[in-house]
């Protein structure tokens, strides 16, 4: 039997059962690795031998009569994590050998739940891409048309779930680097309530392994379906034992309903800084009418719903000050010229984020505390709603660009050209006041391309959106396997432009040796 698109729990059914062994499962993801991966590269750092050797040891447990909730399921972790004797590179050059000796916490705990470590999936530059390439391990496509991304920072973890590498995926999102891949490749993903689930260990390499909360980010799960969702969760959630002293669960609450019919549910599919592609608005309208359709309370205004210009603002703010603190990109005197220049009535997110770049933290303290005053407005509009469902990226999965300055990209919204950048808005009206988020499946656009939407639930009560992304699968069908053999959807120029070059060379990377164990 083909067990490749199983989702985890059908697997942990099965081998409960005695259907299938943790071996066969890990063997059939491994052939089905090395068998597409040379063209997708999803799998940039392959660790099979110790897979195959955690696989004996998970049938063996089992025929104990040990029983865990991840016992002998394959699954794959982002590079950016620390895996004890597999290299952490975040795809920066100078860190190519570095190779942590200990696990990153959220690694520990799925080897404690049982499951079977693959590999590590590919990233971009710092994590700091919507892209997922570096001159270490190349490009990652897009499963379903192969000349476009599947986003990032996760994109390798979405591409390996797209392709049926594994069950599940661990990952991470600051500026929607789960939801994101998930939305361009078709998976499901949830961006937790901010500091629920510990991320010591994923971690740049040049700093140290501490459990240290960083502002914005988070970690989360990955997979096929919104029920595996919150079986990755459970494992997932609860602080770092190292503050603790003990490991410590959280209790969240239950979802607030059971049922479609329950939930009170507003709906947005247009942005006053950026606008919402066809495709995009035609997959919110999907959710809504199938929310409609199990009668469920729809609204698409609310005055309760803070300023979408301002939350914007707030979150380039925030994101900006706190990725220049990490990964300095200019001098402190080469930003004040630059920020100098601007018109005093500049109020467009590129003149935010260049600002942002030498915030001071009396600056950082003023937008934080904006941000408090947006999360007192969510609590608000929580009291009369459930969950918000809107886009994710204004657009369906985009072509591969890897121009050198991100900010000279342009994205293309049905023809207008808007800055690269602009279409993390989305992203961030979770990220910022720290909401949780589960990125679902919602159909396909005109083209083929998968199309996804977010459901912001209120703090604390993940299992709420989670809950409506598993009845939402069931009006809407959830994910759908790509194609075996996928073409690019549109021919090459005959004369490549700067980015298309610069992509078959990072094509080309990915014919070196790669790192196997």
């Amino acid at each position: 039997m083909e067990w490749s698109f199983t989702t985890a729990e059908e697997s942990i059914a099965a081998l409960r059962a005695g259907v299938v062994t943790s071996v066969e499962l890990t063997d059939d993801a491994i052939v089905r690795v090395e068998r597409d991966d040379e063209v997708i590269n999803a799998i940039c750092v392959p660790d099979f031998d110790r897979a195959r050797a955690a696989a004996r040891r998970a049938d063996e447990a089992r025929a104990r009569g040990e029983d865990r909730p991840l016992l002998g399921v394959p699954v794959t972790v982002k590079e950016s994590y620390d895996v004890a004797g597999l290299p952490t590179t975040w795809g920066m050059p100078p860190y190519r050998d570095h190779v942590p000796a200990e696990d990153a916490v959220q690694v520990t705990r799925l080897k404690a739940a049982g499951a079977v470590v693959l590999g590590k999936t590919n990233v971009p530059l710092g994590l700091q891409d919507i892209q997922s390439f570096n001159e270490i391990y190349g490009t990652t496509k897009n499963p379903w048309a192969h000349d476009r991304t599947p986003g990032g920072s996760s994109g390798g973890s979405a591409a390996a779930l797209a392709s049926g590498f594994g069950a599940l995926s661990i990952a991470s999102d600051i500026a929607g680097s789960l939801r994101t891949p998930a939305h361009f490749c078709g998976v499901y993903a949830h961006k937790p309530t901010l500091g629920l689930a510990a991320a010591r260990g994923m971690v740049p390499p040049s700093d140290p392994a501490l459990p240290v909360d960083h502002d914005l980010a988070v970690v989360g799960p990955m997979a096929r379906s919104a029920r595996d969702l919150t079986l990755l969760l459970d494992v997932m959630a609860g602080p770092d034992p190292l503050t603790y002293g003990v490991a410590h669960r959280l209790a969240l609450p239950p979802a607030r309903h059971e049922r479609l019919g329950g939930f009170r549910v507003l709906v947005l599919d247009e942005h006053p800084l950026i606008p919402t592609a066809a495709a995009v608005r035609a997959a919110v309208h999907r959710v809504a009418t199938a929310l409609t359709g199990g009668g469920a309370r729809v609204e698409r205004h609310s005055p309760l719903l803070p300023d979408l210009t301002e939350a914007a603002t707030l979150y380039m703010q925030l994101l900006i000050s706190g990725s220049v603190a990490r990964f300095p990109l200019e001098s402190d005197e080469q930003l004040r010229t630059r920020a100098a220049g601007l018109s005093p009535d500049d109020r467009s997110l590129d003149a935010v984020r260049l600002r942002a770049l030498q915030f001071s933290h009396r600056d950082w303290l003023a937008a934080h505390n904006g941000r408090e005053r947006h999360r007192h407005a969510w609590r608000q509009l929580f009291a009369e709603f459930d969950a918000v469902v809107c886009p994710i990226t204004p657009t369906p999965a985009f072509p591969h660009d890897h121009t050198p300055n991100p900010m000279a990209r342009r994205i293309d919204v049905d023809g207008a050209e808007h800055p690269y950048f602009d279409q993390v808005v989305w992203a961030g009206l979770a990220t910022m006041p720290g909401l949780p988020a589960t990125a679902i499946p919602a159909g396909h656009s005109p083209a083929g391309l998968p199309v996804g939407v977010q459901l912001i639930g209120p703090m604390y009560e993940d299992r709420t959106p989670l809950r409506l992304a598993e009845l939402l699968a069931e009006q809407l069908g959830g994910f759908r396997a790509p194609p075996e053999s996928v073409a690019p959807k549109s021919a090459a120029p005959e004369e490549p432009g700067p980015g298309e070059q610069r992509q078959d060379q990072h094509d080309r990377r990915t014919d070196q040796p790669r790192h196997h164990r």
